[in-house]
Protein backbone atom coordinates (compact mmCIF):
# COMPACT_ATOMS: atom_id res chain seq x y z
CA UNK A 1 0.00 0.00 0.00
CA UNK A 2 1.46 3.53 -1.02
CA UNK A 3 0.67 6.87 0.19
CA UNK A 4 1.93 10.05 -1.77
CA UNK A 5 4.54 7.60 -3.43
CA UNK A 6 5.88 6.32 -0.21
CA UNK A 7 4.93 2.61 1.53
CA UNK A 8 2.84 2.83 4.29
CA UNK A 9 4.07 0.13 6.88
CA UNK A 10 0.91 0.14 9.38
CA UNK A 11 -2.43 1.04 9.04
CA UNK A 12 -4.22 3.33 11.58
CA UNK A 13 -7.89 2.62 12.10
CA UNK A 14 -10.04 4.81 14.16
CA UNK A 15 -11.85 2.22 16.41
CA UNK A 16 -13.38 1.99 20.33
CA UNK A 17 -13.93 -1.77 20.48
CA UNK A 18 -15.64 -2.72 23.69
CA UNK A 19 -14.79 -6.75 22.59
CA UNK A 20 -12.87 -8.99 24.25
CA UNK A 21 -10.22 -11.23 23.01
CA UNK A 22 -10.03 -14.86 24.24
CA UNK A 23 -6.21 -14.74 25.89
CA UNK A 24 -5.55 -17.92 23.44
CA UNK A 25 -5.66 -15.67 21.05
CA UNK A 26 -2.64 -14.05 22.42
CA UNK A 27 -0.84 -17.51 23.76
CA UNK A 28 2.21 -18.94 23.25
CA UNK A 29 0.63 -22.15 23.15
CA UNK A 30 -1.04 -21.13 19.91
CA UNK A 31 2.00 -19.71 18.38
CA UNK A 32 3.99 -23.15 19.40
CA UNK A 33 0.70 -25.20 17.60
CA UNK A 34 1.15 -22.44 14.09
CA UNK A 35 5.07 -23.11 14.47
CA UNK A 36 4.91 -26.75 14.33
CA UNK A 37 2.13 -27.33 12.30
CA UNK A 38 3.64 -25.34 9.64
CA UNK A 39 6.75 -26.83 9.51
CA UNK A 40 5.28 -30.49 9.57
CA UNK A 41 3.09 -29.65 6.16
CA UNK A 42 5.54 -27.58 4.80
CA UNK A 43 7.64 -31.23 5.11
CA UNK A 44 4.99 -33.21 3.89
CA UNK A 45 3.44 -31.06 0.85
CA UNK A 46 6.78 -29.86 -0.33
CA UNK A 47 6.09 -31.97 -3.31
CA UNK A 48 3.59 -30.82 -3.72
CA UNK A 49 4.16 -26.93 -3.99
CA UNK A 50 6.62 -27.68 -6.21
CA UNK A 51 4.58 -29.20 -8.68
CA UNK A 52 1.51 -26.79 -8.10
CA UNK A 53 4.81 -23.71 -8.60
CA UNK A 54 5.66 -25.31 -12.07
CA UNK A 55 2.34 -25.93 -13.66
CA UNK A 56 1.94 -22.32 -12.69
CA UNK A 57 4.93 -21.29 -14.12
CA UNK A 58 3.93 -23.30 -17.58
CA UNK A 59 0.28 -22.17 -18.02
CA UNK A 60 0.53 -18.46 -17.55
CA UNK A 61 3.07 -15.61 -17.45
CA UNK A 62 3.50 -14.08 -14.46
CA UNK A 63 5.18 -14.42 -11.38
CA UNK A 64 4.46 -17.95 -9.67
CA UNK A 65 3.15 -16.24 -6.75
CA UNK A 66 0.68 -13.25 -6.01
CA UNK A 67 2.17 -10.74 -3.26
CA UNK A 68 0.09 -8.28 -1.68
CA UNK A 69 -0.16 -5.68 1.33
CA UNK A 70 -2.61 -6.61 3.84
CA UNK A 71 -2.95 -5.27 7.31
CA UNK A 72 -2.19 -8.04 10.35
CA UNK A 73 -1.93 -7.64 13.84
CA UNK A 74 -2.13 -4.52 15.01
CA UNK A 75 -2.83 -2.97 11.77
CA UNK A 76 1.13 -3.93 10.67
CA UNK A 77 1.09 -4.53 6.83
CA UNK A 78 2.15 -7.81 5.89
CA UNK A 79 2.66 -9.38 2.34
CA UNK A 80 0.88 -12.20 1.98
CA UNK A 81 1.49 -14.96 -0.15
CA UNK A 82 -0.46 -16.63 -2.42
CA UNK A 83 -0.04 -18.99 -5.72
CA UNK A 84 -1.47 -16.63 -8.26
CA UNK A 85 -4.87 -18.15 -9.87
CA UNK A 86 -5.20 -14.92 -12.31
CA UNK A 87 -3.61 -13.55 -15.14
CA UNK A 88 -1.06 -10.88 -14.87
CA UNK A 89 -3.13 -8.85 -12.47
CA UNK A 90 -0.86 -5.51 -13.70
CA UNK A 91 -2.45 -5.37 -16.85
CA UNK A 92 -5.57 -6.84 -15.91
CA UNK A 93 -7.31 -4.94 -12.76
CA UNK A 94 -10.67 -5.41 -10.88
CA UNK A 95 -12.86 -6.17 -7.88
CA UNK A 96 -11.15 -7.65 -5.28
CA UNK A 97 -13.98 -10.41 -5.05
CA UNK A 98 -14.11 -12.73 -7.56
CA UNK A 99 -17.12 -14.80 -9.36
CA UNK A 100 -17.55 -17.95 -11.47
CA UNK A 101 -15.99 -18.33 -14.36
CA UNK A 102 -14.13 -14.79 -13.75
CA UNK A 103 -12.47 -14.37 -16.82
CA UNK A 104 -9.26 -13.08 -15.00
CA UNK A 105 -9.07 -16.33 -13.61
CA UNK A 106 -6.45 -18.98 -15.47
CA UNK A 107 -8.33 -22.63 -15.84
CA UNK A 108 -5.06 -24.10 -13.28
CA UNK A 109 -6.31 -20.89 -10.96
CA UNK A 110 -9.49 -22.69 -10.93
CA UNK A 111 -8.20 -26.11 -10.47
CA UNK A 112 -6.31 -24.33 -7.09
CA UNK A 113 -9.31 -22.62 -5.81
CA UNK A 114 -11.20 -25.99 -6.10
CA UNK A 115 -8.59 -27.47 -3.63
CA UNK A 116 -7.47 -24.63 -1.74
CA UNK A 117 -3.90 -25.21 -3.05
CA UNK A 118 -3.22 -21.32 -4.06
CA UNK A 119 -3.16 -20.86 0.24
CA UNK A 120 -0.38 -23.42 0.78
CA UNK A 121 2.74 -20.62 0.60
CA UNK A 122 1.02 -18.79 3.93
CA UNK A 123 2.48 -22.05 5.46
CA UNK A 124 6.03 -19.60 5.34
CA UNK A 125 3.19 -16.53 6.62
CA UNK A 126 2.75 -18.65 9.75
CA UNK A 127 6.62 -19.26 10.38
CA UNK A 128 7.41 -15.90 9.89
CA UNK A 129 4.57 -15.08 12.74
CA UNK A 130 2.32 -12.66 9.80
CA UNK A 131 -0.82 -15.23 10.64
CA UNK A 132 -1.65 -18.21 12.23
CA UNK A 133 -4.01 -21.01 11.10
CA UNK A 134 -6.99 -20.46 12.34
CA UNK A 135 -7.93 -16.84 12.71
CA UNK A 136 -9.57 -13.70 10.56
CA UNK A 137 -9.21 -14.03 7.34
CA UNK A 138 -6.67 -11.05 5.88
CA UNK A 139 -8.63 -8.78 4.05
CA UNK A 140 -7.25 -5.95 1.66
CA UNK A 141 -6.59 -2.66 2.85
CA UNK A 142 -9.38 -1.02 0.98
CA UNK A 143 -12.25 -3.38 2.65
CA UNK A 144 -10.88 -2.55 6.00
CA UNK A 145 -11.04 1.48 5.26
CA UNK A 146 -15.36 1.22 4.82
CA UNK A 147 -16.99 3.16 7.55
CA UNK A 148 -18.74 0.19 9.05
CA UNK A 149 -15.83 -1.85 9.33
CA UNK A 150 -13.96 0.82 11.53
CA UNK A 151 -16.19 -0.47 14.50
CA UNK A 152 -14.75 -3.80 14.45
CA UNK A 153 -11.29 -3.11 13.40
CA UNK A 154 -9.70 -2.76 16.18
CA UNK A 155 -10.19 -6.28 17.72
CA UNK A 156 -10.19 -8.36 14.66
CA UNK A 157 -6.82 -6.44 13.56
CA UNK A 158 -5.25 -7.06 17.46
CA UNK A 159 -4.99 -10.77 16.43
CA UNK A 160 -2.68 -12.40 13.67
CA UNK A 161 -4.57 -13.52 10.54
CA UNK A 162 -5.55 -16.74 9.92
CA UNK A 163 -4.91 -19.41 7.24
CA UNK A 164 -8.80 -20.18 7.57
CA UNK A 165 -11.22 -19.59 10.06
CA UNK A 166 -15.30 -20.19 10.86
CA UNK A 167 -16.36 -17.52 8.18
CA UNK A 168 -14.12 -19.48 5.46
CA UNK A 169 -15.98 -22.90 6.68
CA UNK A 170 -19.14 -21.78 6.02
CA UNK A 171 -18.99 -19.30 2.81
CA UNK A 172 -16.94 -22.65 1.42
CA UNK A 173 -19.47 -21.56 -1.68
CA UNK A 174 -19.08 -17.57 -1.73
CA UNK A 175 -18.34 -17.17 -5.65
CA UNK A 176 -21.44 -19.47 -6.52
CA UNK A 177 -23.67 -17.36 -4.09
CA UNK A 178 -22.43 -14.11 -5.93
CA UNK A 179 -22.85 -15.76 -9.43
CA UNK A 180 -26.50 -13.97 -10.34
CA UNK A 181 -24.94 -10.38 -9.70
CA UNK A 182 -22.68 -8.52 -12.28
CA UNK A 183 -19.14 -7.89 -11.96
CA UNK A 184 -19.93 -4.12 -11.12
CA UNK A 185 -22.63 -4.79 -8.31
CA UNK A 186 -19.93 -8.07 -7.01
CA UNK A 187 -18.28 -6.71 -4.31
CA UNK A 188 -20.51 -3.95 -3.16
CA UNK A 189 -23.40 -6.97 -2.08
CA UNK A 190 -20.16 -8.74 -0.94
CA UNK A 191 -19.31 -5.67 1.35
CA UNK A 192 -23.08 -4.70 2.45
CA UNK A 193 -24.49 -8.11 3.00
CA UNK A 194 -21.54 -10.72 3.54
CA UNK A 195 -19.16 -8.88 5.28
CA UNK A 196 -21.09 -7.93 7.93
CA UNK A 197 -22.01 -11.61 8.52
CA UNK A 198 -18.32 -12.89 8.20
CA UNK A 199 -16.99 -10.06 10.90
CA UNK A 200 -19.73 -11.28 13.36
CA UNK A 201 -18.47 -14.64 13.19
CA UNK A 202 -14.73 -13.83 13.49
CA UNK A 203 -15.88 -11.58 17.02
CA UNK A 204 -17.76 -14.58 17.84
CA UNK A 205 -14.58 -16.48 17.50
CA UNK A 206 -12.25 -14.22 19.03
CA UNK A 207 -14.24 -14.17 22.18
CA UNK A 208 -14.57 -18.03 22.58
CA UNK A 209 -11.26 -19.20 21.08
CA UNK A 210 -9.32 -21.83 22.25
CA UNK A 211 -7.24 -24.77 21.75
CA UNK A 212 -10.23 -26.93 20.93
CA UNK A 213 -12.26 -24.65 19.03
CA UNK A 214 -9.36 -24.26 16.56
CA UNK A 215 -8.69 -27.95 15.61
CA UNK A 216 -12.30 -28.16 15.40
CA UNK A 217 -11.96 -25.37 12.22
CA UNK A 218 -9.39 -26.71 10.91
CA UNK A 219 -10.59 -30.01 10.99
CA UNK A 220 -14.01 -28.80 9.22
CA UNK A 221 -12.06 -26.68 6.87
CA UNK A 222 -9.82 -30.15 5.54
CA UNK A 223 -13.25 -31.65 5.52
CA UNK A 224 -14.99 -29.12 3.22
CA UNK A 225 -11.92 -28.91 0.48
CA UNK A 226 -12.83 -32.52 0.09
CA UNK A 227 -16.29 -32.36 0.20
CA UNK A 228 -17.82 -28.96 -0.78
CA UNK A 229 -21.04 -29.95 -0.59
CA UNK A 230 -21.30 -31.07 3.16
CA UNK A 231 -23.72 -29.70 5.70
CA UNK A 232 -24.33 -27.17 2.78
CA UNK A 233 -26.21 -24.09 4.20
CA UNK A 234 -25.92 -21.86 1.03
CA UNK A 235 -29.96 -21.34 1.54
CA UNK A 236 -29.10 -19.64 4.71
CA UNK A 237 -26.73 -17.41 3.56
CA UNK A 238 -28.85 -16.77 0.51
CA UNK A 239 -31.69 -14.86 2.81
CA UNK A 240 -29.00 -12.38 3.68
CA UNK A 241 -28.56 -11.44 -0.22
CA UNK A 242 -30.47 -8.67 -2.03
CA UNK A 243 -32.81 -10.17 -4.32
CA UNK A 244 -33.71 -6.33 -6.21
CA UNK A 245 -32.68 -6.38 -9.90
CA UNK A 246 -31.85 -2.44 -9.22
CA UNK A 247 -27.83 -1.80 -9.03
CA UNK A 248 -26.52 -2.23 -5.84
CA UNK A 249 -24.55 0.73 -6.26
CA UNK A 250 -27.43 2.68 -6.33
CA UNK A 251 -28.35 2.52 -3.21
CA UNK A 252 -27.43 4.92 -0.40
CA UNK A 253 -28.60 2.63 2.81
CA UNK A 254 -26.46 -0.67 3.52
CA UNK A 255 -28.11 -3.58 1.75
CA UNK A 256 -30.36 -5.31 4.14
CA UNK A 257 -28.86 -7.69 6.87
CA UNK A 258 -31.10 -7.44 10.09
CA UNK A 259 -31.41 -11.50 9.85
CA UNK A 260 -27.41 -11.99 10.53
CA UNK A 261 -28.15 -12.48 14.44
CA UNK A 262 -29.93 -15.25 13.56
CA UNK A 263 -27.50 -16.95 11.17
CA UNK A 264 -25.12 -17.93 13.06
CA UNK A 265 -27.26 -20.39 15.29
CA UNK A 266 -29.01 -20.90 12.17
CA UNK A 267 -25.59 -22.59 10.11
CA UNK A 268 -24.33 -24.39 13.10
CA UNK A 269 -27.49 -26.73 12.77
CA UNK A 270 -27.41 -27.02 8.70
CA UNK A 271 -24.12 -28.58 10.02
Amino acid sequence: MKANGRPKKQREFQSSSSYVVSPWCHSGLKRVFDILGAILLLVLLLPVMIAVAAFVKLTSRGAILFRQRRPGKNGREFTILKFRTMIDGRRHEGSAVTRPFDPRVTWFGRFMRRWKLDELPQLFNVIRGEMSFVGPRPLPTQHWEQPFMQEEATCVLSVRPGITSQATVKFRNEEELLAPFSSEQVEEVYMRAIMPVKMKMNLEYLQGANFISDLRIVLKTISRVFNPQEGKNDFIIKELLPVSKLPVARQKEPLPVQDREEFLPAAEEAD
